[in-house]
């Protein structure tokens, strides 16, 4: 990884984490519900069972991807085993795609998984995520159907939540 360096975020950093997440987002889905927009421009109200990593810029100390790691001892109401990993949230800023960063940010969390002894790395994504879809099966994830939900929205519309599963080697 050249370039640029992942560290744990600064209390600080929410709003730039918040602005960085919700540009990457909407720069890719124009139809993002108006209730998950206001979460992305808010990270810091899941930090009582997330944290938060961000990949910082060698150059311009700028930054320039994020995401949000499950804390031990939370479970997502029962959807993640006490030997998983779960992250969400995986963002690049558009002006900084191509660099690797959210494959280096997601390599970052299987080794906090392996760290931590679990035996898998999950995340939920959008059906329409399909260029972050690419890059979970390029690294080793795949898709459990029998895992995914649907999830109304306040708008009436509903979707089908993926879920993909990265199995790491005893």
């Amino acid at each position: 990884m050249t370039g640029f360096h992942i560290r744990p975020a600064a209390d600080s950093e929410f709003p730039a984490i918040g602005a960085l997440t919700h540009a990457a987002y909407t720069h890719d889905y124009d139809d993002l519900p108006s209730n998950y927009q206001n979460e992305l421009r808010h990270p810091e109200a899941l930090t009582d069972s997330f944290a938060f990593f961000v990949a910082e810029d060698d150059a311009t100390d700028e930054l320039i991807g994020t995401i949000a790691i499950l804390r031990p001892g939370h479970d997502m109401h029962g959807e993640i085993g006490p030997d998983e990993l779960y992250f969400r949230l995986l963002a690049t800023h558009p002006d900084a795609r191509g660099r690797g960063v959210g494959i280096a940010l997601t390599e970052f969390a299987v080794e906090q998984a392996a760290e931590r002894g679990a035996r898998a790395v999950v995340l939920n994504s959008g059906p329409d995520m399909v260029g972050a879809h690419a890059l979970y099966r390029k690294l080793g994830f795949s898709r459990r159907s029998e895992r995914e939900g649907v999830v109304e929205l306040p708008d009436g519309r509903s979707f089908v939540l993926l879920t993909f599963v990265r199995d790491l080697a005893a």
